[in-house]
């Protein structure tokens, strides 16, 4: 083990989406996690993912006799748990806060849901798209002329809720170290995606956001920020919003239209947007990187996944690793002293008997558990 999160443990109860990130995330820095899989067939959650990587495994059949048993003892020995089920689930399965809580006085029990644990959507099934919706943040994103456009799961699932279940858990971790006392943590999907768009409530504030798609200067309406396709059919990025950094895209890219000085006209950004766009239409993206990367003209190619992991910058920073024969980001932010480590996918279950054995099972009731069905190893 090696990261800042070293001494820590975690209990993941299994899961999909941003619970089971947010668990990579403290296993990249070093936690101990270790994930309580579900002897279901068909699950979804748990084992043969990248995300899944650097936890220790057991496999149980939740509803057998023995196995809550299993959970709380293990419970016992951990700094945190985290939970992505719906509100009350953990609470009908016996291991809710108050119980956990009352045997762990310095538990930290994150709790990850889309709509938080109360309010009139508490109990609503939902997914990134509709904890987006109702934030604002998905009307503000796509083309003026159609619907918004549904974004990646990255702003809603990974970074407003597993990225904020991880800050928070750290946040209760160093909390309860000085005070010794848990917290329960209700990191809700829609909470922490409003978060992240904190800066445009600040220019709604103000009165400088336009509430209308590519028409701001951030969502696609400037023509110095945006994307261009090139002969090729590949596209490039720009983004000189400093008035020094829009002179050397100008410069570098031989513009000498009067009109391009009207950089900050609103009225101007379609027609200046159009003639950018028949300008880049003109060259290959390679023959646009040759003018322009590396410059301060605020430029970048648009890459697709595989190649990103090829570029100089990815490769020079090592910003991609190999784990268990896949090629993923490597775990972030970096570490001087107590770098993070992607460890190896495990199998589902993978460290049962290991896990039961550190909780003082005998192999007679390892023998017992596995006639009840509770294990199947």
């Amino acid at each position: 083990m090696t990261g800042p999160l070293k001494g820590f443990t975690v209990l993941e109860m299994a899961g999909i989406g941003p619970a089971p990130f947010a668990a990579m995330m403290l296993a990249d820095m070093g936690a101990d996690v270790i994930r309580i899989d579900r002897l279901v067939p068909g699950f979804l959650g748990g084992g043969g993912t990248i995300v899944d990587r650097g936890r220790r495994t057991i496999a149980l059949d939740i509803k057998k006799p023995g196995a809550v048993d299993i959970v709380l003892r293990l419970m016992e020995k951990s700094d945190a748990l985290i939970e992505g089920f719906r509100p009350g689930v953990m609470e009908r399965l016996g291991m809710g806060p108050e119980v956990c809580l009352e045997r762990n006085p310095r538990l930290v029990y994150g709790r990850m849901t889309g709509w938080g644990q109360d309010g009139p959507l508490s109990q609503a099934a939902g997914h990134d798209l509709n904890y987006l919706a109702i934030t604002g943040l998905l009307n503000a994103m796509g083309y003026p002329d159609r619907p918004p456009t549904p974004p990646l799961h990255v702003v809603g699932d990974l970074g407003g809720g597993g990225m904020m279940l991880a800050f928070g858990v750290v946040c209760a971790l160093l909390e309860a170290r000085g005070t010794g006392k848990g917290q329960v943590l209700d990191s809700a999907i829609c909470d922490g995606a409003a978060m992240l768009a904190t800066p445009y409530h600040g220019q709604v504030a103000n009165g400088s956001w336009v509430n209308q798609r590519q028409s701001n200067m951030l969502d696609g309406g400037a023509h110095f920020y945006g994307c261009y396709t090139c002969a090729d059919g590949k596209a490039v990025s720009i983004g000189p919003i400093e008035p020094q950094f829009y002179r050397v895209m100008l410069e570098r890219c031989g513009i000498t239209d009067p009109e391009f000085e009207l950089q900050w006209e609103r009225g101007h950004w379609p027609a200046l947007r159009e003639k950018l766009a028949a300008m880049f239409v003109t060259r290959t993206r390679d023959e646009w990187c040759g003018l322009l990367e590396g410059s301060e003209a605020c430029f970048a190619p648009v890459l697709d996944f595989e190649e990103a992991t090829r570029h100089p910058h990815s490769v020079a920073r090592n910003s991609f690793t190999r784990t268990s024969g896949v090629l993923h980001p490597a775990p972030t932010p970096r570490f001087s002293r107590t770098p993070g480590v992607a460890r190896p996918i495990p199998k589902t279950g993978e460290h049962t008997q290991e896990l039961l054995a550190q909780i003082g099972m005998s192999e007679q009731d390892i023998a017992a558990l596995r006639e009840h069905g509770t294990i199947s190893c």
